[in-house]
């Protein structure tokens, strides 16, 4: 692949969702396949490479920055670590809690990464980006016009659901004026009901493919204890297969769509649909009604 067909993704998901496993994973069947390839952790949490590098976590650009005084005292090796297979590895970090805004640190470490030359022969940059973005800091490498291609890491839970569905509103904002696109959702399964079918018609509603079901398997939580991706660490099982497999997909993923979020009384009807709420008129009836008046086995 050549330096001018470099691709920009990120992996976006809620919180606890297994983004970072998922992207790490991910990445380590891209390298398998011989790609080039950079990870940009955009998490305050710095849990971006910790299975890449086998270590807790990479020392950041932002607070090796505060150390120094400003982000131009670094130099690149310091933050640009290389991991399993060659992946190059840096961690943008974050502000104080309770202080500033990560976009900040997001943008800074861009910014420093592009002018001393690590962008420079690759085939794909990687962005693993905190939680859903309704914060704007976290829409960062959207709204920068930097990730041209997004990932949503999912599930069959409503709040999983829910973000996906925010995320999807914040690649629309940005889809005419920056070029972004949404590549599919990844559904990393929490073994709920019908959770193929869901994430399937999901994905239709928000005019995108599911582009792999990852199945839930506890050799994953085995690699993690190791800090190693499954490839690494069980490369014969066929949870590295998976994981490979989605590899493949977005190696060769032509399917980039502008998605058409949908309300939150849509959503919550599919998931009455799907039998993960129950219906409203079901329920009617207790609303306002102490223990005493309805008693729980009397519902």
């Amino acid at each position: 692949m050549s330096d001018d067909a470099m691709r920009q993704i990120a992996f976006y998901g809620k919180g606890g969702i297994g983004k970072s496993t998922t992207s790490q994973n991910t990445i380590s069947g891209l390298a398998e396949l011989g790609e080039r390839i950079m990870i940009v952790g955009c998490d305050p949490k710095a849990d971006s490479t910790r299975l890449m590098l086998h270590s807790k976590a990479q020392t950041t650009i932002l607070s090796l920055a505060a150390e120094r005084g400003a982000v131009e005292d670094l130099e690149l090796e310091e933050v640009l670590l290389t991991g399993y297979k060659g992946v190059k590895c840096v961690e943008s970090g974050g502000p104080e809690p309770g202080v500033g805004c990560a976009g900040r640190g997001i943008i800074t470490a861009i910014n420093f990464l592009e002018e001393n030359g690590a962008y420079e022969d690759l085939d794909f940059v990687s962005y693993d980006v905190l939680g859903d973005v309704v914060c704007g800091g976290f829409a960062m490498p959207i709204r920068e016009g930097k990730a041209q291609e997004i990932y949503i890491v999912t599930s069959g839970e409503m709040m999983a659901m829910y973000a996906a569905n925010n995320i999807a509103r914040g690649v629309l904002k940005y889809a005419h004026s920056g070029g972004v696109r949404l590549g599919g959702l990844i559904c990393n399964s929490r073994k709920v009901d019908r959770e193929i079918e869901l994430i399937e018609t999901l994905a239709e509603r928000l005019n995108t493919q599911m582009i792999h079901f990852v199945p839930r398997d506890n050799v994953v939580q085995h690699a993690e204890l190791r800090r190693m991706t499954v490839i690494e660490y069980a490369p014969n099982c066929n949870q590295a297969n998976e994981y490979r497999a989605l590899a493949k997909k977005i190696k060769e993923n032509k399917n980039l769509t502008i998605p058409t979020p949908i309300s939150m009384d849509e959503l919550e009807d599919l998931l009455v649909q799907f039998g993960i709420l129950g219906d409203d008129k079901e329920f009617e009836h207790l609303v306002g009604k102490t223990a005493d008046e309805v008693p729980v086995a009397a519902v």
